[in-house]
């Protein structure tokens, strides 16, 4: 059996159109729709959140580049 391999996206969910198929007319095929699914997009939207909340922590109190240096520092001093 060949396989053959397309990705589309669905405009309309009641409708799905294949066209330039390397098939002959007349010529019977089987058909398997599988959803591609995104692992990622939950992962980003977690990261986006996250980051947002980070950010939030010192908006009204910034921190200067001396205490970012200095935090760096005591991180890789293992402090």
């Amino acid at each position: 059996m060949n396989a053959y391999k397309k990705y589309i996206t669905l405009e309309d969910p009641k409708q799905l159109i294949l066209s330039d198929l390397p098939f002959q007319p007349g010529q019977r095929v089987e058909v398997i729709i599988l959803a591609e699914d995104n692992p990622r997009t939950p992962l980003v939207e977690q990261l986006q959140t996250l980051l947002k909340q980070t950010q939030a922590l010192h908006a009204d109190n910034p921190m200067t580049e001396a205490e970012i240096a200095a935090e760096i520092e005591a991180y890789r001093q293992g402090q």
